[in-house]
């Protein structure tokens, strides 16, 4: 019976990490919260890892900043569909950045101006 219980509570336990190691959680704790590199032909996010598309989900409130480290070639943050954000105008050169405040809850999708869907990412606002 003892070794019965044992099994259910190691059980319960094995579950509850599962259910609690979500990428998708908002940033903070360990992560980068609200950082994307921008590289040749893609954005990835700082938080998880993502590439093409990044995604990254953060909490209302968190700017997110966008680096540049793609040398001399030329991209863009640009917002796509509803719900939307401002764009960044077309640059180029490492170190170049874009940043933008995430108030509104919801889902933010955005692409390269100058790669469209080859380079593609997903900002999750809760």
């Amino acid at each position: 019976m003892r070794s019965k219980l044992n099994w259910l509570l190691i059980l319960a336990a094995a579950t509850a990490a599962a259910c609690s190691s979500d990428n998708n959680s908002p940033s903070g704790g360990g992560g980068m919260p609200g950082t994307v590199t921008v590289g040749n032909i893609f954005f990835q996010s700082g938080n998880n890892g993502t590439q093409n598309p990044a995604i990254d989900t953060v909490a209302a409130g968190t700017t997110v900043t966008w680096t540049w480290n793609s040398g001399s070639t030329p991209h863009s943050v640009q917002s796509q569909g509803t719900p939307s954000f401002t764009s960044s105008a077309t640059q180029s050169g490492d170190g170049k950045t874009y940043t933008f405040t995430f108030t509104t809850p919801g889902t933010y999708q955005y692409d390269c101006a100058v790669h469209g869907s080859a380079m593609t990412g997903r900002i999750v606002v809760q």
